[in-house]
């Protein structure tokens, strides 16, 4: 990708999300995965893809499970329930 593209995709990515602490990285190395960060921390890589003439970019976002809020234990009252359905 050409520095005015990062620019404008990080431009267009922090107006979407409304954070300035979203930032589109260049690899340090040829080759390497274009990376987005935020808050210097990497979230996910992004991928620029041309067919047909038709440009387009793709943001595969990774969590990892430990970086997770802690489960909260069932309660009583929801236990006996399933995603879905009601109380009466």
């Amino acid at each position: 990708m050409s520095p005015s593209e990062i620019t404008r995709l990080q431009t267009y990515l922090r107006k979407l999300f409304g954070s300035d602490r979203i930032q589109v990285v260049v690899p340090p190395r040829k080759g390497m995965s274009i990376e987005l960060t935020v808050n210097d921390e990497v979230v996910g890589t992004v991928h620029r893809d041309e067919d047909e003439g038709e440009l387009s970019y793709s943001l595969h976002i990774t969590v990892l499970e430990e970086d997770l809020p802690a489960e909260k234990p069932a309660t009583a009252a929801t236990a006996g329930r399933t995603a879905g359905t009601s109380r009466r």
